[in-house]
């Protein structure tokens, strides 16, 4: 059992936290270390609290900001208090370019954008500049003080990392759990979500990861796939079980585009 109630503390696109009920059967109940090489939200990890994990993502300022609230959570609640939820004062944040502040005001900045941008999306230019616009929300709480500890709490002692899946993966042996969330393969072109980091996660992307999960698979890892139910994805994991779950798009900017979708589960075990 978790030591301690905690869930994540981002809004995030493709969140699993809406699924956890629907995963819960399908969670192997046995492993040794656990690997999230896909890290985003971290739904399933705090879910689960396993130890010892292994947390990673491509994303260097996602994993900054995990890393702070692992080891600087008081500096970061109050680096926090400091923002406002204000149009002009928004954009000024925004404009910070974050690899020239301190690991808390970096991470502070990011949870501030996340907590009052449009939707909760994080999305960058080509540049890797974020550029989602302001939200408009009424009173967005910029400072989850009781959620923030809790996550500290939960990442105690956790290995963070900033890695490829590939090279995240390396380590993971027979008998280690890995949940592997990679953005999704898109159902059609005008459905396409790239922009997570700035290199994009194409179709030769989804392909090499197949081929990891092949390569974990005949090592004796323990492997938990999600993404869509595209006809790519079905080809690429046809060997293995697949299982279908239904989930919602809160994240999307037309409301048409938020209803219940199908998504993919593909499972070795």
């Amino acid at each position: 059992m978790p030591s301690v109630v905690a869930g994540p503390f981002f809004k995030w696109a493709g969140g699993k936290g809406q699924l956890l009920q629907q995963y819960s059967p399908l969670l192997p109940t046995r492993w040794r270390t656990y690997f999230e090489p896909f890290l985003g939200g971290g739904a399933v990890f705090f879910h689960l609290q396993s130890r010892p994990a292994v947390l990673s993502d491509v994303n260097e300022e996602l994993i900054n900001a995990y890393a702070v609230v692992r080891d600087k959570v008081d500096e970061l609640i109050a680096a926090l208090r400091v923002h406002r939820n204000e149009r002009a004062y928004y954009y000024s944040v925004r404009a910070w370019k974050p690899e020239t502040l301190p690991p808390v005001e970096r991470a502070a900045r990011l949870i501030f954008l996340n907590r009052t941008c449009f939707n909760g999306l994080y999305r960058v230019n080509k540049k890797g500049e974020f550029n989602v616009p302001f939200g408009r929300y009424l009173n967005p709480t910029i400072c989850d003080e009781p959620g923030l500890r809790a996550a500290s709490l939960a990442l105690r002692g956790i290995e963070i990392r900033v890695a490829d899946f590939e090279e995240a993966l390396e380590r993971a042996q027979e008998g280690d759990f890995a949940y592997l969330d990679p953005p999704y393969n898109p159902l059609s072109v005008t459905s396409s979500f790239t922009a997570y980091a700035e290199n994009g996660f194409g179709e030769e992307e989804q392909r090499r990861l197949a081929s990891v999960y092949k390569h974990l698979d005949r090592r004796g890892a323990i492997l938990m796939l999600s993404n869509s139910a595209s006809e790519l994805v079905r080809a690429l994991y046809s060997a293995f079980r697949v299982v279908e779950v239904t989930a919602r798009r809160p994240i999307n900017s037309k409301a048409g585009g938020r209803g219940a979708i199908p998504e993919l589960v593909i499972l070795n075990y």
